[in-house]
């Protein structure tokens, strides 16, 4: 009943932050949520749960968790989060002849029969909530027999209150799915004990949901995305007379025509034919001998757009073979394969090995056939005589190796993309294909090799920039440079890339020297794209459509306001400064304490950098979820009013930082009491201490409450003696100016102090020489990621466009949460911060890799030619813009 999704997300998110505050019932904790499968639809249903605080666990350790036993430890914390379980086959069935090997996936899907269900025995006594995602057919064990369930309730064993079944197979892997549920009344109650189902939730059983439309619930998104993706198409389709004058992408999807499927679609006719009425057994029986051989053909790679299922049913067909379609996943996107699994059966052991064998040769050229799994994809280096597509390969050097590199890398090299930008491009009837490589450039090569591990297409290699000559030869050899150093190590990278004439792009501000090379990289026909991250980066491409709608409209800005925040996801903020640290706590500080200066109602505001925090305010953002925020304004606002074209026109121009509210208060107090002193502390000094022994993180903050007691006027200095009570940290912080008055803000900065150990009796590291040392070596240690923590980037724009008289307000948001290693087998998850910043870099170098971009110099994304089909990849890429329109 929500009018989005992200209004939906936002109410999953408030009843997390009241399950952290509050805590569940005890009588259902731990409450654990166990998805089957770990596929799309499951990794959809994870991603609500990861809204809330929440744990994933192996289904090992899910006995741990609800063990009751009187010699058990308690788990701490159980109350206030929720357990995730993720079930694979492996976990649902075992081995009938026990010492027969590992489990394996492609035995399991050919010989289903030689297998034991065991789900009911190791995974449904745990589960609370049962949330089925998985693909089941009638020759697979079931998940849940009604009898298993009965025994389980019987026993006592069974903690099952919810089943969630996507999957609505009545009667299927879930026996006792009687009926399907609606979008009205999507649960209703069954009763396990007489089979009986009712529509109230009151009585005794387990309540279920299985609504079989549930992909329809979403129709904003759903029609959003594709209305989006095929816009661009609508013209030509609507003018095309012929197939062959539709584009491509359209027509490889146009299944029928003048009342035919069309070639690429004939194989549904022949699955058609195939799982028609008559079963398998009975097809075999007619068609073939008394001893049919059957066996499972795994399929992958662009089966449907490059007609190898078409092939391969043929070769099937002429061997005189049958086939059923077990299992089938599709590719959404061009830059993605798809599976199947066919069913092969033939009248003999020899004809099946021969259509194995010819349906291998259809496959990747030298491929390996391992219980008879195929790679159906494409060798396309073969000639254009056949009209087989071309190869033209690019290179793409990436300097630098830290967390931002790799997504920048997967993006590049995941795709084999036929000109994403623009209509495809034919040469002599072969349709040209660019394929990109990708050189990781490190000072450390073992960094390198750690981002392109299992990359296809990406090489690492050692390098220093300050080797003009080495650096030089790698440049050369590229076609785009992505420079993810530090920004003062981009100008030696920026004048190679002159001198040879290949593009740049970095995330960085454009410093002056950068921008005093703009002649030279025009002279040399080369664009150094700069500013192309997060923020800077996204921002510009919002906004600047934002504001070039406007005035193509007539309208004119009124105010810009934009708020921009790299912080802890909500269930890891967990520390008294709702805060954690990607990257050197030093940097952020001094970051954090930079003078701004912006444009509010007409009025010139400047903040000096040592009154920052102080100047934090609480701000409510629409189309996010309901955390409470506050915005430090950042730097100079001013110069976005010039960049952005609307420096006469508005007269709000602000910028701002998000954090937690709290964050500002906890750090002004920090500063307050001395902690951002650079300067060489008294205590640090060996010749200052009558011991040559190293002080205490306690002695130093004894020494800076003794140094505060002695700036306090005289009746503060005679209140808080007489307190009586100076040895209460509570108490001297309440006379910090800060705190004055703010007994939250008081017992925040207590609770930092405490949680940093800023009070421990531990002695300060040696190589700390200055009290604000000290505090950036315990945040380092404290305010840290676990290892299955995320981050989240918020970035929101608010632009107020005056038109016709009226007032509209425009807002975007983009919302972007990291990932889970839980999500991420076969790589490290990407946390959010480093995909919107790596991913821009990426999207840029494509930019100009494809021609997309003609201006030279030194530039910002400021122009259509940029921000527009930037903006279009984003959304393919998970990092969808929300935006808003309401008239004030």
């Amino acid at each position: 009943m929500y009018t989005s999704l992200s209004v939906a997300k936002q109410a999953v998110l408030a009843i997390g932050e009241e399950i952290k505050t509050s805590g569940l019932p005890p009588e259902i904790c731990p409450l654990i949520f166990v998805f089957t499968g770990a596929g799309n639809v499951s990794q959809g249903a994870q991603e609500i749960l990861n809204l809330l605080p929440h744990e994933f666990v192996h289904p090992s350790k899910l006995s741990e968790l609800t063990d009751t036993s009187p010699s058990k430890v308690p788990v701490r914390g159980v109350n206030f989060k929720v357990y995730g379980c993720v079930v694979a086959s492996e976990h649902m069935v075992e081995r009938k002849i026990p010492g027969s090997g590992c489990f394996d996936k492609h035995h399991y899907y050919e010989h289903p029969e030689e297998y034991s269900p065991v789900f009911a025995k190791n995974i449904a006594p745990h589960a609370s909530v049962l949330v089925n995602c998985m693909y089941w057919e009638q020759r697979f064990p079931r998940l849940l027999t009604i009898k298993e369930l009965l025994d389980l309730r019987s026993s006592g064993r069974s903690r099952l209150q919810v089943v969630v079944d996507i999957t609505c197979d009545k009667g299927g892997s879930i026996e006792c799915l009687k009926k399907y549920s609606s979008i009205q009344k999507p649960f209703f109650r069954y009763n396990p004990e007489n089979d009986s189902t009712e529509d109230d939730m009151d009585g005794d059983g387990i309540l279920f949901m299985a609504v079989d439309c549930l992909p329809t619930e979403l129709p904003r998104e759903s029609t959003k995305h594709f209305g989006n993706a095929l816009f661009p198409f609508l013209v030509n389709l609507a003018n095309a007379k012929t197939l062959a004058e539709i584009h491509v992408p359209v027509r490889d999807a146009c299944i029928a025509h003048e009342g035919s499927l069309t070639e690429m679609y004939k194989y549904i006719q022949k699955l058609r034919e195939a799982n028609a009425s008559k079963t398998p057994l009975l097809q075999e029986r007619e068609g073939m001998s008394n001893s049919p051989i059957s066996t499972i053909v795994s399929l992958s790679g662009h089966l449907f757009d490059q007609h190898l299922i078409n092939e391969a049913l043929d070769v099937i067909c002429a061997g005189g073979g049958r086939y059923r379609l077990a299992t089938c996943k599709l590719g959404q996107s061009d830059d993605e394969t798809s599976c199947a699994d066919l069913e092969v059966t033939a009248g003999s052991q020899d004809a099946l090995n021969c259509i194995v064998d010819k349906l291998a040769e259809i496959a990747v050229k030298g491929s390996n056939i391992r219980h008879r799994e195929l790679e159906g994809s494409r060798d396309i280096s073969e000639s254009n005589e056949n009209g087989i597509a071309l190869e033209k390969n690019y290179q793409v050097l990436i300097l630098g190796a830290g967390r931002m590199c790799e997504p920048a890398v997967r993006h590049l090299t995941s795709t084999k993309r036929r000109f994403r930008f623009r209509e495809a491009s034919y040469v002599d009837n072969g349709l040209v294909d660019e394929c990109v490589s990708v050189v990781v450039a490190s000072l450390y090569i073992e960094d390198a090799q750690r981002v392109v591990a299992g990359v296809p297409n990406a090489s690492a290699i050692e390098l220093d920039t300050s080797d003009t000559q080495n650096l030089g030869d790698c440049v050369s050899k590229a076609n785009v440079v992505i420079s993810l150093l530090p920004a003062d190590l981009h100008l030696p990278v920026a004048t190679a890339c002159i001198k040879f004439k290949k593009h740049l792009v970095t995330a960085s501000y454009v410093s002056e020297a950068m921008q005093a090379l703009d002649k030279m990289a025009k002279e040399a026909d080369v664009t150094l794209l700069c500013e192309m991250g997060l923020d800077p980066g996204i921002d510009h491409l919002m906004a600047m459509k934002m504001i070039d709608s406007a005035h193509k409209r007539g309208g004119r800005v009124q105010s810009f306001v934009s708020y921009c925040g790299g912080l802890p996801s909500p269930e890891a903020a967990n520390n008294p400064l709702g805060y954690k640290f990607s990257w050197n706590p030093a940097g952020a500080i001094k970051a954090g304490r930079n003078p701004a200066v912006y444009l509010m109602n007409g009025q010139k505001i400047e903040v000096p950098g040592e009154k920052l925090f102080a100047a934090a305010l609480p701000v409510r953002l629409r189309d996010t979820p309901a955390f409470a925020l506050e915005r430090l304004p950042n730097r100079d606002s001013l110069k976005y009013g010039e960049l952005y074209g609307i420096s006469k026109e508005a007269s709000t121009i602000f910028r701002a930082t998000l954090r937690y509210q709290g964050f500002s208060k906890v750090m002004d107090a920090l500063g307050e009491l001395g902690y951002f002193d650079t300067d060489l502390h008294p205590l640090l000094d060996p010749g200052a201490l009558p011991v040559p022994d190293q002080p205490t993180y306690n002695a130093m903050l004894d020494a800076l409450l003794l140094q505060m007691f002695h700036k306090m006027n005289e009746p503060e200095k005679r209140m808080m003696l007489n307190a009586g009570d100076r040895n209460s940290l509570s108490h001297a912080l309440a006379y910090l100016p800060c705190c004055k008055n703010n007994p939250s803000a008081v017992e925040d900065a207590a609770a930092c102090i405490r949680w940093l150990g800023l009070d421990a009796l531990e002695q300060v590291p040696k190589s700390c020489k200055s009290i604000f040392e000290v505090l950036c070596k315990r945040m380092e240690e404290k305010l840290t990621y676990g290892p299955e923590e995320t981050d989240m980037v918020l970035l929101h724009h608010e632009l107020d466009v005056e038109l016709n008289g009226q007032v509209e307000r425009h807002t975007a948001t983009l919302l972007a949460f990291g990932e889970t290693a839980e999500g991420c087998s076969q790589r490290r998850p990407e946390s959010a911060m480093a995909r919107t910043v790596g991913i821009p870099a990426a999207i840029a170098a494509e930019l100009l890799l494809f021609g997309e971009v003609k201006t030279r110099g030194v530039l910002r994304p400021l122009t259509a030619e940029i921000y527009e089909p930037a903006l279009e990849v984003l959304k393919t890429m998970k990092l969808p813009l929300v935006e808003h329109v309401e008239f004030l």
